[in-house]
């Protein structure tokens, strides 16, 4: 999720509205678009899509009726993100009604009936996928030599802006600030803050490596093993709003490697034998992750999204807020790598349930493949290609008829 993943609402920007250039909503996406950004949409058929009948479209629905639950509940349409068109609504409505966990032929004729497809067609080229996770990693509630690097909590005085909010006299670009002697400022970044910037408002929750810290605030999530035994969640809980930087592509452009051939466990062998090398590239992602304990979260499901549900690996996309809500479901076709060094087909029918800040345009997702290691090895292997067949809601005229 993503130091490029999940945004959420805050209560600090209550405090602002008089300052800054807000909407009392964020805009709904339309009921029919025939264009998404720079793409095309073109109307197509389920019979069209390959592999649509062998799908399992009972785990693709009950990863749409658990954001469902949270359109309907207004926890996700009214915090971040694009709400959801009425027609998208509607179908959540009627969702929700319907078993938790449905037959896949009660699954499959609800998705026809209510979605038709369209094919996400770019100018130029196909859509992009990569893969993300939730690591977990030994750590200390205590600072050691071994786990020095805080995962520290959302400061009180951070505030956080929404897509298309922005304060006087600050950087649009910039998706957070605090409050200064002379008004509003950027929050302090990455290289800051870990010098100590913060201050007193700095709240270590958990100590981890360094380099795993890290990553934890890449990924957004983690879940941490303590000496005693026991395992505590930590969910995202916002940003600095300073820019990204992937160390990935430092890294690439630094040592000549192909960006492609830095998969996760090559890039921390890479960080790991250059200690002041890695420290000095790692800071030059500005962007700083916050953090918060999640015990409320059912430790057999995923972390949470920013669609305010917990993800379902391999069922559950991030996907651009600014270009689309989340519930929409998208049929996603590509030829991924496998750890053994092979590859496989993806046909399959996925949820948008989360976002990153780098996961920008129509045809651009990131899979959650899942928590823990081998989740994290087949993550860090996908930056591929693949054709993205969005699923829109029908006109209840319609009828529901296959096209």
């Amino acid at each position: 999720m993503t130091a490029r993943r999940r945004n959420i609402w805050c209560s600090g920007l209550f405090a602002l509205m008089s300052a800054a250039t807000v909407t009392s909503a964020p805009p709904a996406f339309a009921d029919a678009p025939t264009h998404v950004g720079a793409a095309r949409l073109e109307a197509s058929s389920f019979g069209a899509l390959a592999g649509w009948a062998a799908d399992d479209h009972g785990a693709a629905f009950r990863a749409f009726r658990r954001t469902c639950e949270a359109i309907v509940a207004g926890r996700a349409a009214l915090r971040r993100g694009l709400a959801a068109s009425q027609r998208l609504q509607a179908v959540c409505r009627a969702a929700v009604t319907l078993p938790a966990a449905p037959d896949a032929a009660t699954a499959r004729a609800f998705f026809e009936r209510h979605f038709m497809p369209h094919a996400v067609v770019l100018p130029d080229g196909e859509g992009f996928l990569t893969g993300y996770y939730e690591p977990e990693f030994d750590g200390a509630l205590a600072r050691t030599d071994r786990f020095s690097a805080p995962l520290l909590a959302r400061p009180e005085d951070l505030v956080t802006l929404k897509p298309g909010e922005s304060l006087p006299g600050l950087d649009p670009t910039l998706t957070g600030a605090r409050l200064g002697p002379r008004g509003y400022e950027p929050y302090p970044d990455r290289a800051a803050i870990e010098d100590g910037a913060l201050g007193e408002k700095a709240n270590p929750l958990v100590y981890l490596d360094p380099i795993e810290a890290f990553l934890a605030h890449v990924q957004g999530s983690v879940r941490v093993r303590l000496p005693d035994g026991r395992r505590l969640r930590f969910a995202y809980d916002g940003r600095n709003g300073q820019p990204y930087a992937s160390v990935g592509r430092l890294v690439a452009e630094e040592t000549g490697l192909p960006p492609a051939e830095l998969t996760t466990d090559r890039l921390v062998a890479w960080l790991r034998a250059h200690p002041a090398d890695a420290r000095r590239l790692m800071r030059q992602n500005r962007s700083y992750i916050f953090f918060r304990r999640a015990d409320e979260l059912r430790p057999e499901h995923g972390p949470l999204g920013a669609a305010a549900v917990q993800l379902v690996p391999g069922r559950s996309i991030a996907v651009d807020r600014t270009l689309w809500p989340y519930a929409l479901p998208f049929w996603i076709e590509a030829e991924l790598p496998e750890p053994d060094a092979g590859t496989a087909t993806l046909r399959r029918l996925m949820i948008a349930q989360d976002t990153g800040s780098a996961i920008l345009g129509p045809a651009r997702a990131d899979i959650f493949f899942g928590s823990g290691p081998e989740a994290g090895l087949r993550a860090g292997l996908v930056r591929h290609p693949g054709r993205f067949v969005v699923l829109l809601p029908r006109d209840p005229g319609e009828g529901g008829r296959e096209r």
